[in-house]
């Protein structure tokens, strides 16, 4: 009875934490919300008693992939122009 009570609510954190990963508007948020989905959906893999694919699930989808998306958002940030509040026409 606990572990179905404990299923169902990985299932709801899971749906909700999903939800929220694809519209925070805060990229960096949302993809911290991303990586910590992908180790949740491993965890239920492993509930599954599947743990080859919960592996593999914490090993490339949100280890390998979360990183690299946060390493393009990074990359992205520092070339954005810095923020000082005039058009890029103005500056001339």
């Amino acid at each position: 009875m606990r572990l179905q009570v404990f299923d169902g609510i990985l299932l709801l954190v899971i749906v909700v934490l999903g939800w929220r990963a694809l519209n925070d508007r805060d990229l960096f948020r949302g993809v911290i919300k991303f990586i910590a989905l992908g180790l949740l959906i491993a965890v239920a893999w492993v509930r599954l008693r599947a743990p080859d694919v919960a592996l593999a699930e914490a090993a490339v989808g949100s280890g390998l992939t979360g990183a690299l998306i946060l390493s393009a958002l990074l990359r992205m940030r520092r070339r954005e122009p810095a923020a000082t509040g005039k058009r890029p026409e103005e500056s001339t």
